[in-house]
C-alpha cells in the first residue's frame, strides 16, 4: 500500500511543475503587456527608463514646482510640426504604480485583456509622429543636442541658373560679396555656396563680367546695419547685358519669373551694376518692386532680410515653361507685364472693324552693322500698294525703349531680319503678326527658338521668310560651289563662333521683292480672318 502511495506522488509531482511553469508564464506575458501599453504606469529608475511624453502638469506639480510637463508639451509641440525629428525629455512618472499591483493583474480575466488589446490596437494607429521616446544613455556634461536639419541653401541642378532661397535672419554685405543665413552657435558645419546671381550657368565667357557672391549657413556675420521687412532678389546686371536679346532672355524674363510673385513687395539687390541700364528699364523694375534699387557693390551698409532668393530663375531662351514658372506664368503674361509697364494702348486686335477705319500698320525693323535689308525703299513702297501704313524703325541698344514700345503696339505686322530688334514683338497687340526673315546658312532652327517659339507662346501670328542665294551677299564674296552654299552645316560644326561669323556678322539680305509681297499676302489674310 505504501509503495502504491509513493507510485502516485511521483506521478502527481510533473504535473504541479507544469501547472507552477504556466503561472509564471502567465505572470510573465501581462507584466509585458502592461510595460508595452502602458509605460506611464511604471516606475523603473533603477533601469533608466523615462517616458519622453509626459501628461500634462496637475495642481500638485504646480504646487511642487514641478515644470518637467510643462516642458515636455512643449517639445512635443515642436515634434508633432516637424521641426525635430527625436527629441528626449525627462519626466517624472505622474501613476503611483508598484511592481507589486501590476502582478496582482496576473488575475484578470480573458475578457479583461480582450478589452485591453483592443484599446492598445487603437492607441497604436493615432498619427501620431512619435508616442514615446526612451533614451537610457545618460547625456555627457557640455554635449551638444543636434539642430534640424534644413534642406541645401542653394540648388544648383538648373542647366541655367544656380538658385538660392532662404528664410531667417539673412545678412547681405557687398563689401564682402557674402550673403550669409544665421545659424545657432551649436551647428558644427558652415555650409557654403559660391555662385554668379546671371543665368547663363556654364558661359564661362559670360561669367568673366559677373561678380561671384558667397552663400553661407554660418554662426559669425557682421551685425545689422539696415534692417527690411520686404523679401529680397539677388541679381547681377553684368554678363550680356547691353544686347537687346540677352536683355529680355537673361533678365528680364527670369527677373519677371523671380519677382513678380512678390507683387511689388520685394527689393531688387543688384551686383555689377549699370547706371544706364538700370535707367532703361526702370519703367520694369518700378512694376517689379516698390522699393528703390539698392546697388549691393557702392553700398558698404550691412542689410538684414528674413527672405533672400539669390540669383534668377530661366528656363529656355526667351521662353516660360508655365509647368516650372511660378503662379503658372506664361509669355503671354509676360507681354501684358511688358505693355503695361510702358503703358500700351492697345492689349489685342480684335477683329476687322478695327481695320475698317484706317489702314493694317507696317513696322519694318532696320539694322545698321549686319544683316541689314539693303532694299527697305522698294519693299516700303511695295507695302504701300498693298494698302499698309509703313513704319521703320531702327532699334539698338541706346533707343529709347518707352518711345520703342509706343511704336511697336501701334502696329498690326512686325517685319524684321533675324536679330535683337525682335525681341521688341513683346509690345506687340494679341494676333498681331511676326515676320521673320531668316538669312542664309541654314539657320532656321535657331530663328525658330529665338523668335518664332517665343511669337507663338505671346499669342502672336508668326510667319517666317528663309532667303535664297540670289539675295543673299554671300553670293558677292563665296562661289557657288564654296560650302558656305553647298555645306552650310559645315560651319555650324565647327561652333557657335564660326558659324555667327559666317553667316550672321558677315551677311545682309537684298529681299525679291515679288516673292515677298506674297508673305505680305499671308499676313493681311490673317489680319482679315
Amino acid at each position: 500500500m505504501a509503495s502504491k502511495l509513493r507510485l502516485t506522488r511521483n506521478a502527481n509531482q510533473p504535473r504541479r511543475f507544469r501547472f507552477v511553469l504556466l503561472i509564471l508564464g502567465c505572470l510573465v506575458v501581462t507584466v509585458t503587456f502592461l510595460v508595452v501599453s502602458k509605460p506611464q504606469a511604471l516606475v523603473l529608475p533603477k533601469l533608466g527608463f523615462t517616458p519622453s511624453l509626459p501628461p500634462p502638469p496637475s495642481d500638485h506639480d504646480a504646487v511642487n514646482g514641478d515644470d518637467h510637463g510643462t516642458q515636455g508639451a512643449a517639445h512635443s509641440e515642436e515634434s508633432l510640426q516637424g521641426e525635430k525629428k527625436e527629441m528626449v525629455v525627462d519626466a517624472t512618472p505622474k501613476e503611483d504604480t508598484s511592481l507589486h499591483e501590476l502582478t496582482e493583474e496576473s488575475g484578470a480575466r480573458a475578457d479583461d485583456l480582450n478589452s485591453n488589446q483592443d484599446e492598445t490596437r487603437e492607441r497604436l494607429t493615432l498619427p501620431t509622429v512619435s508616442n514615446y521616446t526612451i533614451d537610457d544613455r545618460p547625456q555627457a556634461a557640455g554635449e551638444k543636442s543636434q539642430a534640424p536639419k534644413r534642406k541645401p541653401l542653394c540648388d544648383v541642378s538648373d542647366r541655367r541658373a544656380d538658385i538660392c532661397e532662404m528664410d531667417g535672419d539673412i545678412r547681405i554685405s557687398g563689401s564682402s560679396s557674402s550673403v550669409v543665413l544665421m545659424e545657432s552657435p551649436r551647428t558644427e558645419e558652415t555650409e557654403i555656396w559660391h555662385v554668379h546671381p546671371y543665368p547663363r550657368k556654364g558661359d564661362e565667357a559670360c561669367l568673366k563680367g559677373v561678380r561671384k557672391l558667397e552663400v553661407k549657413a554660418s554662426s559669425e556675420a557682421s551685425p545689422c546695419t539696415v534692417n527690411h521687412d520686404a523679401p529680397a532678389v539677388v541679381f547681377s546686371t553684368g554678363g550680356y547685358t547691353g544686347n537687346l536679346f540677352h536683355d529680355y532672355s537673361d533678365l528680364l524674363v527670369p527677373l519677371f519669373l523671380t519677382a513678380r510673385p512678390f507683387d511689388g513687395e520685394v527689393k531688387l539687390v543688384v551686383t555689377d551694376s549699370k547706371s544706364w541700364w538700370i535707367t532703361k528699364y526702370l519703367l520694369v523694375l518700378q512694376k517689379l518692386s516698390k522699393y528703390p534699387v539698392i546697388d549691393l557693390d557702392m553700398d558698404k551698409e550691412v542689410h538684414c532680410f528674413k527672405q533672400v532668393t539669390v540669383g534668377l530663375r530661366a528656363h529656355n531662351e526667351f521662353h516660360i515653361d508655365p509647368e516650372r514658372s511660378p503662379n503658372g506664368y506664361t509669355m503671354i503674361d509676360f507681354a501684358k507685364f511688358m505693355r503695361s509697364a510702358f503703358s500700351s494702348e492697345r492689349e489685342a486686335l480684335l477683329n476687322i472693324e478695327d481695320l475698317a477705319a484706317r489702314k493694317p500698320r507696317l513696322l519694318i525693323v532696320g539694322r545698321k552693322q549686319s544683316r541689314v535689308l539693303t532694299n527697305t525703299k522698294e519693299i516700303v513702297e511695295m507695302a504701300e500698294e498693298l494698302g499698309f501704313e509703313v513704319v521703320v524703325e531702327e532699334a539698338d541698344a541706346g533707343s529709347d525703349l518707352a518711345r520703342v514700345g509706343r511704336t511697336v503696339n501701334s502696329c498690326d505686322v512686325m517685319v524684321g531680319v533675324h536679330g535683337t530688334g525682335l525681341t521688341n514683338s513683346v509690345f506687340l497687340p494679341m494676333n498681331a503678326i511676326l515676320i521673320q526673315i531668316v538669312p542664309w546658312g541654314r539657320l532656321e532652327s535657331k530663328a525658330m527658338q529665338d523668335y518664332g517659339n517665343p511669337a507663338k507662346e505671346m499669342g502672336l501670328g508668326y510667319l517666317e521668310y528663309s532667303i535664297a542665294i540670289e539675295e543673299s551677299s554671300l553670293r558677292e564674296k563665296y562661289p557657288r560651289d564654296h560650302p558656305v552654299f553647298t555645306d552650310p552645316l559645315s560651319f555650324h560644326s565647327r561652333g557657335y563662333h564660326v558659324m555667327r561669323a559666317t553667316f550672321m556678322d558677315d551677311q545682309n539680305v537684298k529681299l525679291d521683292v515679288r516673292k515677298f509681297k506674297e508673305v505680305l499676302w499671308k499676313a493681311l489674310e490673317h489680319l482679315i480672318q
